[in-house]
C-alpha cells in the first residue's frame, strides 16, 4: 500500500479488485444469462429468480424487493457490517494491505483485554459444552431430554451445564485458568471474587446458554438452575464484551431463517425460544432477562421487516408488549403481537398443540396500535373519563413517532378510534393536562387535498441515450454540461439525475454509477437508474472500451449543439409566426437574420 494513499483510493482498489459475482455467488446460486447472473434474492423468500447480478458494472438489483447497490452494499445488508467492517473483510479476502490507525499504548492494551475475554468466554462456552456429556451431567441432560431438546439443538446453540458444589468444587473452570485469563474472566463476570481475596465460579448447577455477538463471538452466558435455588435465571453481568439491551439470543442462530421469512418472533425466555426452534419454529429470538429494547430492534430490523411479539397472556406480558410500542415507532418497524391462551407460554404451547397452532397464532397477531388502544379501551373504557385516562396514555407512544408523518399518522389513528376530530387529540396531546374530551359525533371527513403533480416530460430516445451516458460515465459530465445536456434534458426524469449527479460529484469528486443509485429514493428516477445499470454491456477490453466511450461522448456532444441550434430555430420561427403584421420591422429583420445564421450553421443528425 503506498504511503499516502488516501481512504478514497483504498475503497477504489478494493472494489477493483473484488468480483461482485464471486463474492455473491458464495451465498446465492447464480446462474449466467446474457451479460448478468440470476438467482433467488437471498434479502426475501421467493421461488422465481428476480435477484440480477451484472458483473460488468459490478452491481446487483433485486427486481422483486428493490434492494440493489454495489459489493459493499451486499456485504453489509447480507452479513449485517458496517462499511468499516466490510471494507475489511473484502480487503482481506483479496489481500489488501489497510492502514491501521495510530493508537496510544492505553488504546492497544485495552483492545488486547478485551480479546482476551472473549477468549475466555469462548473457552467457558467450550468446557461446559463438553461437561454436559460427561457421565457427571446425567441429571442436566435428562432435564433437557424431558424438555424435548435434541442433541442437535444443543450443538447448534452451544448449550453446555456449569456442575455443581457438591459435583465439582467452587472453582471448576477458574481453576483452569492462567492469572491472565483470570483477570478476563472476572471482567467478563465468569468468576466472583469472595471476601476473603479468593476466585470461585458464578455459573454453578445451571444449564448454560452462550450468548453470541452477531459476528459468531461467544460474549456472556445465560444459566438456569437445575435444582432448587434462586434466582432461577442468571445471566453474565454487564461489561466491556456484554451489553444485554444489545443483544438477542437466539440472532446469531437464526438470522438466515429470520431474513428469509422477513419476520421475527419475539418470545420472552431462553426455553421458549429453544422449543420453538426444536419444533421447528425457525424465525425466532429472545431478549436477555430484561424488556425488550431499542437497540434490539434495531439491530432486528437489519434481517427482516416484520417483528411478531409472542408473549403471555398473562398482565405482565401485556404490560411488556404496550411498553415496547414506543420502540417500534421510534424505530419505524412494523410490530404486531399474539397473546398466548391463559396459563401457557410458547414452550407449553408448541408441546402440547403443535407447530400449525403457533403458525396460527402468529398469523392472527394484532397490530401493535390497534392491540394497544383495545388494551386501554378494556382497562379505561369509552366514558368521558375513559376517553381522557386514554388520551394520557396515548401521550408517549405520540412521542415516541419518528418523524413529523409518523405524528400525524398515529394521531389520526386513534383520533378515529376515540371518535374526534385529529385535530383535536393533536391539540389535546400538546398540553400538559388534557380537557375532558368532548362528547360529540366524529366529523365528517374532509375531502383529500389535492396536491398538483410535477408534470416530468418523458424521455425521447435521443434523450435516453443521452441520460444513459451522463449516467454510466459520470466523470464526462462536467463535458456535457458545457455542452448544454441541462437544456437537452429539461423537464424530464435526466435532468433531476443529473442535478443528483453533479452534486454527488461536488461532494465527492470521481464517483461510480452505482452511488447514485445508492442516493435515489424510491420512485421514476431509481427505477431508470437501475435499468440503465442492469442493461450495460461489459466492458471489454479497457484500452478499446475507452476509446469507445470517448467517440460516443464526441457524437453525443454533436447531437446535442444540433439539438440546441434546431430549437433556437424553432423558438425564433414561432416569434417571427407571432408577430402582428404592421409590427416593429426592425425586430422582424433582426430575428430573420438571427433564424438564417443558426440555419446556416445546423449541420449534423436531424432529430
Amino acid at each position: 500500500m503506498a504511503i499516502n494513499e488516501s481512504r478514497e483510493d483504498i475503497v477504489a482498489r478494493v472494489k477493483e479488485r473484488a468480483d461482485i459475482v464471486q463474492i455473491i455467488g458464495e451465498v446465492v446460486d447464480l446462474k449466467k444469462s446474457g451479460a448478468r447472473y440470476l438467482g433467488l434474492c437471498p434479502f426475501h423468500g421467493e421461488k422465481t429468480p428476480s435477484f440480477s447480478v451484472h458483473s460488468g458494472q459490478q452491481f446487483f438489483h433485486c427486481f422483486g424487493c428493490g434492494e440493489s447497490g454495489d459489493v459493499f452494499s451486499f456485504m453489509m445488508k447480507y452479513h449485517n457490517l458496517d462499511f468499516p467492517s466490510a471494507l475489511k473483510e473484502l480487503a482481506a479476502k483479496y489481500s489488501i494491505a489497510l492502514p491501521e490507525r495510530p493508537r496510544s499504548a492505553e488504546q492497544a492494551k485495552q483492545d488486547q483485554f478485551k480479546k482476551e475475554m472473549y477468549a475466555v468466554s469462548e473457552k467457558a462456552a467450550a468446557l461446559y459444552s463438553r461437561y454436559l456429556g460427561t457421565d457427571k451431567a446425567a441429571g442436566a441432560r435428562a432435564y433437557l431430554t424431558e424438555r424435548g431438546i435434541p442433541k442437535d439443538i444443543l450443538t447448534r446453540f452451544g448449550i453446555g451445564y456449569a456442575p455443581s458444589v457438591e459435583g465439582e468444587g467452587w472453582d471448576y473452570f477458574t481453576d483452569k485458568l492462567t492469572e491472565s485469563e483470570k483477570k478476563a474472566s472476572l471482567e467478563a463476570g465468569l468468576s466472583v471474587k469472595n471476601d476473603r481475596g479468593g476466585v470461585y465460579d458464578r455459573f454453578r448447577d445451571r444449564v448454560l446458554f452462550p450468548i453470541y455477538e452477531i459476528s459468531g463471538q461467544v460474549c456472556g452466558f445465560g444459566g438456569r438452575i437445575i435444582g432448587e435455588g434462586q434466582p432461577k435465571y442468571l445471566n453474565s453481568p454487564e461489561s466491556r464484551i456484554y451489553n444485554k439491551s444489545k443483544l438477542l439470543l437466539g440472532l446469531y442462530q437464526q438470522k438466515d431463517a429470520i431474513r428469509k421469512k422477513n419476520q421475527a418472533i419475539i418470545v420472552e425466555g431462553n426455553f421458549d425460544l429453544i422449543s420453538l426452534v426444536c419444533n421447528g419454529c425457525e424465525n425466532v429470538v429472545a431478549p436477555l432477562g430484561t424488556a425488550l429494547t431499542r437497540e434490539q430492534l434495531r439491530l432486528l430490523k437489519r434481517f427482516c421487516d416484520e417483528i411478531v411479539l409472542l408473549f403471555d397472556g398473562d398482565e405482565a406480558g401485556v404490560k411488556a408488549a404496550v411498553r415496547s410500542v414506543p420502540h417500534f415507532l421510534a424505530e419505524q418497524v412494523s410490530g404486531r403481537v399474539a397473546l398466548l391462551p391463559e396459563g401457557h407460554d410458547p414452550d407449553t404451547f408448541v408441546r402440547e398443540r403443535g407447530l400449525v397452532a403457533v403458525e396460527e397464532l402468529v398469523a392472527g397477531a394484532e397490530t401493535l396500535p390497534e392491540f394497544v388502544f383495545g388494551q386501554l379501551v378494556k382497562e379505561y373504557g369509552l366514558t368521558l373519563d375513559g376517553k381522557s385516562k386514554i388520551v394520557e396514555e396515548l401521550r408517549p407512544l405520540v412521542k415516541a413517532a419518528a418523524s413529523p408523518l409518523q405524528r400525524t399518522v398515529v394521531i389520526t389513528h386513534f383520533a378515529e378510534q376515540l371518535g374526534i376530530s385529529a385535530e383535536q387529540l393533536d391539540s389535546m396531546l400538546d398540553r400538559s393536562v388534557p380537557p375532558p374530551v368532548e362528547e360529540a359525533p366524529p366529523p365528517p371527513p374532509e375531502p383529500p387535498v389535492m396536491r398538483a403533480v410535477e408534470q416530468i416530460e418523458p424521455l425521447s430516445k435521443s434523450q435516453r441515450r443521452l441520460v444513459e451516458f451522463m449516467v454510466l460515465n459520470p466523470s464526462y459530465l462536467g463535458r456535457l454540461e458545457d455542452g448544454g445536456l441541462r437544456e437537452c434534458i429539461a423537464g424530464s426524469v435526466g435532468e433531476v439525475l443529473f442535478l443528483q449527479l453533479r452534486s454527488l460529484i461536488a461532494e465527492h469528486g470521481e464517483i461510480e454509477p452505482e452511488e447514485l443509485l445508492s442516493k435515489l429514493p424510491g420512485g421514476a428516477e431509481r427505477e431508470l437508474v437501475s435499468d440503465l445499470l442492469l442493461e450495460a454491456p461489459d466492458a471489454g477490453d479497457e484500452h478499446e472500451a475507452d476509446s469507445l466511450i470517448g467517440a460516443e461522448a464526441e457524437e453525443l456532444l454533436e447531437w446535442m449543439r444540433v439539438y440546441r441550434l434546431q430549437r433556437a430555430s424553432r423558438q425564433l420561427l414561432d416569434q417571427i409566426s407571432g408577430m402582428k403584421t404592421g409590427g416593429d420591422f426592425s425586430l422582424l429583420q433582426e430575428l430573420l437574420q438571427k433564424k438564417q445564421n443558426i440555419d446556416r450553421e445546423l449541420k449534423g443528425p436531424e432529430l
